[in-house]
């Protein structure tokens, strides 16, 4: 078992100072082995409730009775499978006297959630959890190949450190069809597996490429707002996510869509039919496949939250692959799949017109960084596992 020690710290500190702190991620991402971690160092009373459990589902028959007698930590997981328990959680948060803390668990987000933004605003924060991070694994898998493997199987904890390459594929399509068949129903979604799973693969090959609805409503034979629905659908669910562009004005046609990818890239490579390295290299999306790995890094690496992480690109060509907004300060990354990056006119034009603080150029391998240029970084990848890296 990996302990997440980083995403602990902070839930103590979130449940110090909120009533509710819900932990949102995809299915099967960890997020009751991380309340389990919890729950084994909490000072006090504690109670587990899953929701999914026929027994726990019969304690919770009469929740009022259940939950307001309880004191100390109380967890609820799958908390999505119970929306009449929203409102009585906001009643309970607001007692006087705060007898309990309560970490609930959901994997869709709260877009989704309606019941959650309704109910409980103000009383909730919400702590998002992804698969696991280079700095969580960097230690914890001997491989010397431990990078390419978290890029090939994805951030999964049973995808990543299945016994073998084989196991991993299974686990990624067995999870894949039960997304579509179960979970989704479970949250009240009906759409066909099929047509959501030929959307999905659609979306795979677009990966890292700007939105175009149009063009994928017509390969499906939907209406544009149709296969935005689906979109919206697949990034509540934490299985893709979309990186929005930043406006310079400089007076260019920049780009205004955002960019698309699949959350996972084990998820990613199973919907292309990806099974082995060589065939990842070999693969036209190899390129945007890494692209998609080191944006979520970085993302995850400083903390960046929604509102503070971009991409820049004009139709002539120049861009940047992400471009993170914080106390002040702004920060470009470029991505690129080679151990000997180069600084190239695109990357000067994007520090100019971005009036970027520093450039970094992340790149593959391991080993420390080194400067590019003045006000410019190469970073290997494996760096990203520590803390050393940013300026």
């Amino acid at each position: 078992m990996i302990l997440r020690t980083h995403h602990l710290e902070l839930l103590k500190r979130q449940l110090a100072n909120f009533p509710i702190v819900a932990i949102l991620g995809a299915r099967q991402v960890g997020k009751t082995t991380l309340a389990r971690q919890l729950e084994d160092g909490w000072d006090g009373p504690k109670r587990h409730f899953d929701l999914e459990d026929p027994d726990d589902q019969a304690r919770l028959a009469d929740p009022a009775f259940v939950l307001r007698e309880l004191q100390g930590l109380v967890v609820l997981d799958e908390i999505q499978l119970r929306p009449d328990i929203f409102p009585l959680l906001r009643v309970l948060a607001d007692r006087a006297d705060a007898p309990a803390r309560f970490l609930i668990l959901g994997s869709a987000a709260p877009e989704l959630l309606k019941h959650t933004a309704e109910s409980l605003a103000g009383r909730v924060v919400f702590h998002e959890l992804g698969g696991l991070e280079l700095s969580e694994i960097a230690s914890s898998i001997s491989a010397p190949d431990w990078l390419d493997t978290r890029w090939l199987r994805g951030g999964f904890p049973r995808a990543l450190l299945a016994t073998d390459a084989q196991l991993s594929r299974e686990w990624r399509e067995a999870f894949i069809r039960t997304y579509l068949e179960r979970d989704l129903p479970q949250l009240g979604i009906h759409l066909p597996a099929l047509t959501l799973r030929r959307f999905w693969t659609m979306l795979a090959h677009y990966h890292g490429q700007t939105w175009n609805g149009s063009e994928l409503a017509r390969a499906l034979g939907v209406s544009d707002k149709t296969v935005s629905r689906y979109l919206d659908i697949l990034e509540g669910t934490f299985m893709a996510f979309r990186l929005m562009p930043w406006h310079a004005n400089v007076g260019k046609r920049e780009v205004k869509a955002p960019k698309v990818y699949v959350a996972d890239t084990g998820l990613l490579h199973s919907l292309l039919g990806i099974g082995e390295r060589d065939a990842l290299l070999a693969h036209p999306k190899c390129g945007a496949s890494w692209e998609g790995f080191i944006v979520r890094e970085v993302v995850r690496c400083t903390g960046a939250k929604r509102g503070e992480a971009f991409f820049w690109g004009v139709h002539a060509g120049a861009e940047l692959d992400l471009l993170i907004l914080q106390e002040g300060r702004r920060l470009g990354f470029e991505v690129k799949l080679t151990k000997s990056p180069q600084v190239t006119a695109s990357m000067r034009s994007a520090k100019e017109v971005l009036r970027l603080d520093h450039l970094y150029v992340v790149c593959h391998g391991e080993g420390n960084s080194w400067p590019l240029a003045e006000g410019v970084t190469a970073v290997p990848a494996a760096c990203l596992a520590t803390e050393q890296w940013l300026a």
